[in-house]
């Protein structure tokens, strides 16, 4: 008997058929694989569309450069809010594997959106001159056709993004060391197969949309997610799930009223005495019993036992909570100062694909003395390049706050680099009268730095949090916390959109072209990524005194 139940996993998960997963037949990386294959085509689509999408707005669309960068920022913003939604219907509802295929399908219909309204005569812009040179005219119509189309992708993404890592982490067993250890590796290999997606996105897909047309390179993104949802399905019989275990806002807001509902009642002395179920288990699908912790104590007053709460009949959860729901709230609570944080990085790695193209566009894009152009969105292959060499050297750092800290403090040299590079070539510009020239004698592989910078920030900050959200989290919440740390890349989004509005808007005054104006030859963009240097100085300080002061979750029976 004994033999028998240890091949069924011991963390609550089933197959597809619904009954306890077996461990010989379910899960580890006999899943994996399509899970990773899912993953690399989704980012092929997602980095082939949005790579380049600033020069669609400011070339096809007709846009100014502050406008198509703000445009491409609200958009990338949007595309790290939505998972909030995707990962409410995950853990309330859905599950993973539910909300990951639906949310897959509205993302390839967007993508055969976006490619009709880059293909078809009469919803694509009308264009005259030859290809890279060529004047616009857009209508309204056809405009909000693209961002209606380009949205649609949103939402679809907002589904997948908080739980296919989450999902894949799913695949091995908590309560078994020898499939535990596998987890953080299979975070690098997720983030590998992200980064393989946008190295052909960014080198091939966006060569083919400067020189082969939005059609076919849009077209080819579409292809990549409907692969990308085929692969997906091709795994169901080895996969294992989690139970949703209901809406976990419902559980932190009843936390929130029991609590404050008892904001006169004695705490008391003795911790065990608090509420909490006589079972093994915790009463809520899909999550382990966590043990008691001393910090935010006004929220331990939510389980305590007072006389009215009559739990011989029914506990009411609006009066009084577990200490497991009590710490569920907590452990959110202390995630958010270290998410905080991942604002202003995501800010500076939101210019890779905004202010970094459009510096590019006014460098030499030759590749030596031959014809061929690089095109100035493809020099974020070296971001992946750099993401795919630091990728092994990543698990040398021992934890997860000492990885993201590392990222914070590369992020500030590339900034730094971005900004002595715009110096630099705006001296050439003064010194020899380019102000005019489209392109100036400046190679743009003089970028690589700071892409190159980015992309090892990137591995340490992003995959340092993915990893240290999905520890942190409540076993019933892991996709909420994994949408809660993609929230900062919208965040850091919307910052930096923010933040070129309000530079566009006082540096213009008077009659000044600005520090961001169409043409960058006469303006000043170093100033812009001087100031993103500054934001990361003080966010590296705050990060190092919030991470000093966190307190990890602790599961009932773990080791202390």
């Amino acid at each position: 008997m004994g033999e028998e139940e240890d091949i069924y996993t011991k963390d609550g998960t089933l197959d597809y058929k619904g009954n306890p997963a077996d461990k010989t037949k379910t899960g580890t990386w006999k899943a994996c694989p399509f899970i990773l294959g899912n993953e690399c085509c989704e980012r092929l689509a997602y980095y082939g569309m949005s790579t380049n999408l600033v020069r669609y707005f400011k070339h096809q669309l007709d846009q100014s450069s502050s406008t198509a960068s703000k445009n491409v920022l609200d958009w990338s913003g949007t595309c790290y809010i939505t998972p909030l939604i995707g990962a409410f219907l995950a853990d309330a509802y859905l599950g993973r594997y539910w909300t990951i295929a639906i949310f897959s399908i509205i993302y390839v219909i967007g993508m055969t959106f976006l490619t009709v309204t880059a293909s078809v005569s009469g919803l694509k812009p009308v264009c005259h001159g030859p290809r890279g040179e060529e004047t616009c005219q857009v209508t309204d119509a056809q405009s909000a056709t693209f961002f209606v189309a380009l949205y649609l992708i949103a939402l679809g993404t907002g589904g997948i993004k908080p739980c296919v890592s989450s999902y894949g982490a799913d695949q091995f067993d908590d309560a078994d060391e020898a499939e535990k250890k596998h987890k953080s590796s299979f975070f690098n290999w997720f983030y590998f197969s992200i980064n393989i997606g946008a190295l052909i996105a960014s080198s091939v897909l966006v060569w083919v949309q400067d020189n082969e047309g939005w059609g076919w390179g849009f077209g080819i993104p579409a292809v990549a997610m409907a692969i990308a949802v085929v692969s997906f399905f091709s795994g169901t019989r080895l996969f294992r799930n989690q139970k949703p275990g209901g809406s976990p806002l419902t559980r932190i807001c009843q936390v929130v009223v029991a609590s404050i509902r008892k904001h006169k009642v004695e705490l008391p002395a003795d911790e065990s005495l608090l509420y909490e179920t006589a079972d093994a288990e915790s009463n809520i699908t899909g999550s382990r019993k966590l043990d008691h912790t001393k910090d935010f104590s006004f929220f331990d007053k939510a389980a305590v036992e007072i006389q009215s709460d009559n739990i011989k009949e029914s506990v009411n959860p609006w009066r009084l909570c577990t200490v497991t729901q009590v710490e569920e709230l907590k452990a959110i609570v202390r995630l958010l100062p270290i998410w905080a944080t991942g604002i202003i990085f995501s800010a500076v790695y939101s210019q890779m694909s905004s202010l970094f193209v459009l510096q590019g566009e006014r460098m030499d894009t030759h590749v030596g003395n031959s014809s061929f152009k690089i095109p100035p969105a493809s020099l974020s292959i070296f971001d992946t390049l750099s993401v795919i060499f630091w990728v092994p050297i990543y698990d040398r750092f021992i934890v997860p706050l000492q990885r993201m800290g590392i990222g914070l403090f590369i992020s500030i040299l590339s900034m730094i680099a971005a900004a002595v590079l715009e110096l630099i070539r705006l001296r050439m510009v003064r010194e020899h009268k380019y102000y005019d020239l489209p392109e100036m004698p400046m190679s743009i592989m003089w970028q690589v730095p700071q892409y190159f910078l980015i992309g090892c920030a990137e591995v340490f900050t992003f995959i340092g949090q993915l990893e240290f959200f999905y520890e942190q989290a409540p076993d019933a919440m892991r996709s909420l916390c994994s949408a809660l740390s993609l929230t900062t890349v919208a965040l850091g989004n919307y910052l930096s959109s923010l933040l070129v509005t309000i530079v566009t808007s006082i540096s213009t005054k008077n009659g000044n072209l600005g520090w961001i104006p169409d043409n960058l030859n006469r303006g000043h963009l170093h100033y812009f990524f001087w100031l993103l240097t500054v934001l990361s100085v003080l966010n590296m300080g705050a990060f190092l005194l919030v991470s000093k002061w966190y307190t990890y979750k602790r599961p009932v029976g773990s080791l202390r």
